[in-house]
């Protein structure tokens, strides 16, 4: 697959890309090298290989599922300008 001056101007005026016409040509020449890249991957044989996430192999750290209240309830509301019993106090708005 390749690009051409055309496909450039038209991707970049939907994006809402500012792309002058030295820009676009620029960038069609860079966009083909990307696409040859890409092409290349395709060439490589990967059955039988599993997906990675990592190429070190990692274990998740987990801590224990435990049910607390956080202890910071008097942190959480200790900027506010009105609290009672960890619970914050608001003006009434409807009469």
């Amino acid at each position: 697959m390749s690009v051409d001056l055309a496909t450039v101007i038209r991707v970049a005026k939907l994006a809402r890309i500012a792309v002058g016409e030295d820009e676009a040509l620029r960038m069609v020449g860079e966009l083909n090298g990307i696409l040859g890249f890409v092409e290349q991957l395709d060439e490589v044989d990967v059955h039988g290989v599993e997906p990675l996430t990592s190429v070190v192999p990692t274990a998740m750290r987990r801590r224990t599922d435990e049910i607390t209240d956080g202890g910071k309830a008097g942190d959480v509301v200790a900027n506010a300008p009105a609290s009672e019993e960890n619970f914050f106090l608001v003006p009434k708005v409807v009469e």
